[in-house]
């Protein structure tokens, strides 16, 4: 039985109910008479078609707003919820009370994980250039767009209601949030980037300058609805003032308290979590109490949470996945239930847009102009307006409490939401498309490769250190390469950390003695044994230590960009695969393999991939007291198997070393017909032969063979007689000399010889090192196209040997 009545234009409905909870078909009981059963299917429909929209979007460079905005509408009722009996059956009146809670419960939590992520010291940390940025990006659209709205009241005759909310539209289209644009970076990969932590630092600027802006005016609004007294707004500021002073002075220090009391374990108990959810409850609750939205609280609570390990990334491991595929778009849902397009006027569409566009122009000209002004690039300028003028949930919640105090009407919010989707769908894949970070690593100019560094010049390397096992090979590795006073090592060690329970990457310069932060903790051994290191080769090495703490999907940017910043030569990094002294094989996390094979593609310089076998492993001391050092070289021929060369030379020069250079040759008739890339192979060995003839410790052997078979054979005789074996990654796909090598393709990052070595199949118990020689934008040509890291002079002995070949082709000698 159902009874209806109406008053004051709300509409109420009664309906008896037998039972509470469902007995089930079989006995008569139909399903979607109960509330839960309701629920459960609301919520499933709306992560089942998210989760479909972002499968088809994502590739497209969509970010996961417009996927759950796409299935509100989808389910709303401009679509399916057009039909009477699936609107009746799915989204009955008498559900909305129980979907609006769990609905907007979704959102507050994630609304409190925003905020947990979110790093408010980048604020103060922000350079002049982002803090122009974002006080430009909240001020132009601001005051373009009302001025706009002001024009338009004057000159165009329009609906009463979009009359008196006009300038309330154009000030809201003109907001930003930190929120939206972290997110939207998260989704592009673009947090690590040089943009994105621009656009990071400057849209905290310009969205604390849109919170407090809005917090003022709905203050102001719920004042001026509910009583005349003067006094009530500040009243109300005043209540705003005293939550915040409980969540900094009460709460903050109850969460320093529960990382001290969780101690090194860095697991939080369930009665943290208890407390934690209580907290976020309670500050909702408080919010409402003092006339603000529900959601200020929690926000403000999880920007008070302090981010990363142990209690940030415990929080957003433990709810992250839940909370965003499937409570979130059940708000988005509810949002989108409102939104009736069939019911919007074209004379509306039309004024509300304009407003949009001008807000538009208004974001890109106030983050373009001073970032020209900074000497930003204009394609990454446009990106970075393109970025900021992004909008997303919480500009959704604006709204949302905008159309509640009366501010704009629902059919302005309908209109609003629409074109903050077409807009925001429209953003995302042009900065895929204009803003590639890889590009600004490629190197036109100087080649940064040990072959093109100067004899006596300082060699810059790059080590990345994911476990503090790898640790001791790769010491004994740089103490193989011969650190001297004339030409000294400087070393960058990073240790790579995943990033959790923050939303911005953080890079950590450590120096001697000091202690940056509480996340530096987590290098100190590895940081005091490379110290260690340094202090024994006082005056050769210099030792220069950083933990990267960055997502697995963009932590290649924050090495590349590193290497690109210090002009590193070569950047170690370590295979994903470990071996334990046992002989049994230890497979690390598998994003480890991902990050190496994008550092492959977009390093500045040459990469080395170290597989330790144990041959490398041990303390220093160890490594000092080898009579000899064994080191053999592969030599096939190419870019990167000449890179190799020019590293083992160097380690040539140490006395406890000896250097064993292998050269395949092709039987003469089946050489190819590469010339250009033969003469320099030539010329690497020759000087290889000039530097070490009377050093006795040093061998070059020459193998002439006729297939790959010859060459596994040679190559398994040298099996367990060498410390290290220095090999090229690339090769020519259709040597002979790799012919059938080529079928293994399991780890493609150590090319076929590297695979050879390095496969669990193999008896080889020798540490590998696999060299790739940065590429120049393609192999240079007549030694022209490419300058030393050094000096821009080039090998005129190179260039004069290329010049010859290239007259012999054209029949001129």
């Amino acid at each position: 039985m159902h009874r209806s009545a109406e008053n004051n234009g709300s509409r109420w409905v009664c309906q008896s109910q037998r039972h509470m909870r469902n007995r089930g078909v079989f006995y008569g009981d139909n399903p979607f008479d109960f509330a839960s059963l309701i629920l459960y299917t609301q919520l499933s429909l709306s992560a089942l078609l998210t989760a479909f929209f972002q499968l088809i979007l994502t590739p497209l460079g969509e970010s996961a707003f417009i996927s759950q905005m796409l299935a509100g509408i989808i389910l709303g009722p401009s679509f399916l919820g057009k039909d009477n009996s699936f609107r009746s059956t799915v989204f009955p009146m008498k559900s909305f009370y129980v979907s609006e809670t769990f609905a907007f419960f979704g959102c507050m939590l994630f609304m409190f994980l925003v905020g947990v992520k979110m790093d408010l010291s980048m604020v103060r940390k922000s350079g002049r250039r982002a803090l122009v940025i974002g006080i430009c990006a909240f001020l132009v659209p601001l005051m373009l767009n009302i001025a706009f709205a002001i024009i338009l009241k004057h000159k165009i005759t329009m609906d009463p209601d979009l009359h008196k909310s006009l300038i309330f539209i154009a000030a809201f289209q003109s907001s930003s949030s930190f929120h939206v644009i972290v997110c939207l970076l998260a989704d592009l990969k673009l947090l690590n980037s040089e943009l994105g932590r621009l656009a990071v630092s400057s849209s905290m600027i310009s969205g604390t300058c849109s919170w407090i802006c809005s917090i003022i005016t709905f203050t102001i609004r719920q004042s001026s609805l509910t009583t005349k007294q003067a006094s009530l707004p500040w009243m109300a500021l005043m209540s705003l003032v005293i939550m915040l002073i409980i969540i900094i002075y009460i709460l903050r220090p109850i969460f320093s308290w529960m990382i001290e009391k969780t101690g090194k374990e860095k697991e939080l108990s369930e009665s943290h979590f208890f407390c934690i959810f209580v907290m976020v409850l309670g500050c909702a609750l408080l919010g409402e109490v003092i006339g603000q939205h529900f959601m200020f609280g929690p926000i403000v609570l999880g920007l008070a949470v302090p981010d990363g390990p142990p209690l940030g990334s415990a929080l957003v491991d433990k709810l992250g996945s839940y909370v965003s595929s499937i409570l979130l778009p059940g708000y988005f849902v509810f949002s989108c239930a409102r939104i009736n397009l069939s019911l919007t006027n074209v004379k509306t569409v039309g004024i509300v847009e304009m407003l949009a566009l001008c807000s538009l122009l208004g974001k890109l000209m106030g983050t373009m102009l001073p970032s020209l002004y900074y000497e930003l690039p204009v394609l990454d300028s446009l990106s970075l307006g393109l970025i900021m003028s992004a909008q997303g949930i919480t500009d959704i919640l604006i709204l949302q409490h905008g159309m509640l105090l009366h501010l704009i009407d629902q059919e302005s919010y309908s209109i609003m939401v629409i074109s903050a989707v077409l807009i925001t769908g429209i953003i995302t894949p042009m900065v895929k498309l204009l803003y590639n970070p890889s590009k600004r690593y490629m190197s036109m100019k100087r080649r940064r490769t040990i072959q093109h560094t100067m004899p006596n010049a300082e060699l810059r390397l790059l080590a990345c250190i994911h476990h503090q096992d790898i640790t001791p090979s790769i010491i004994n590795l740089l103490e193989v390469s011969h650190p001297t006073l004339k030409s000294p090592i400087a070393l960058y060690v990073v240790h790579l950390i995943q990033l959790l329970g923050r939303s911005s990457p953080l890079l950590i310069t450590h120096r001697q003695g000091h202690r940056i932060s509480s996340h530096s903790n987590q290098s100190d051994h590895i940081i005091n044994a490379f110290h260690l290191f340094e202090e024994i080769n006082c005056g050769t090495v210099l030792v220069n230590a950083f933990t990267a703490i960055a997502p697995y999907a963009t932590m290649h940017d924050e090495i590349c960009s590193l290497a690109l910043e210090k002009r590193a030569s070569l950047v170690i990094i370590p295979f994903h695969q470990q071996w334990k002294p046992q002989g049994t094989e230890e497979l690390s996390e598998k994003p480890i393999r991902t990050v190496n094979l994008k550092i492959l593609n977009s390093a500045p310089c040459s990469v080395g991939i170290l597989v330790d076998r144990g041959t490398l492993s041990g303390n220093i001391k160890t490594m000092k007291s080898r009579p000899f050092y064994r080191i053999v070289v592969i030599f096939l021929g190419g870019a990167d198997d000449r890179e190799a060369l020019s590293y083992a030379m160097r380690m040539a020069e140490h006395p406890d070393v000896g250097i064993t250079v292998i050269q395949f040759l092709l039987e003469s008739k089946k050489r190819g017909k590469n010339l250009v890339s033969r003469e320099l192979d030539f010329e690497m060995i020759d000087k290889f032969k000039r530097a070490n003839m009377h050093k006795m410790r040093h061998i070059y052997r020459e193998e002439v063979v006729y297939e790959s078979l010859e060459v596994i054979n040679v190559i398994r005789s040298l099996q367990n007689l060498y410390d290290l074996v220095l090999v090229g990654r690339r090769h020519a796909s259709n040597s002979p000399l790799l012919m059938g090598l080529t079928m293994w393709n399991e780890f493609p990052e150590l090319g076929s010889l590297g695979e050879m070595l390095a496969s669990s199949d193999s008896n080889w118990e020798v540490s590998l090192l696999v060299v790739q020689q940065q590429s120049c934008g393609g192999e240079e040509v007549l030694g022209f196209k490419c300058f030393t890291e050094d000096s821009f002079a080039v090998d005129m002995s190179r260039a004069t040997a290329k010049l010859s070949v290239v007259k012999f082709l054209h029949g001129k000698e």
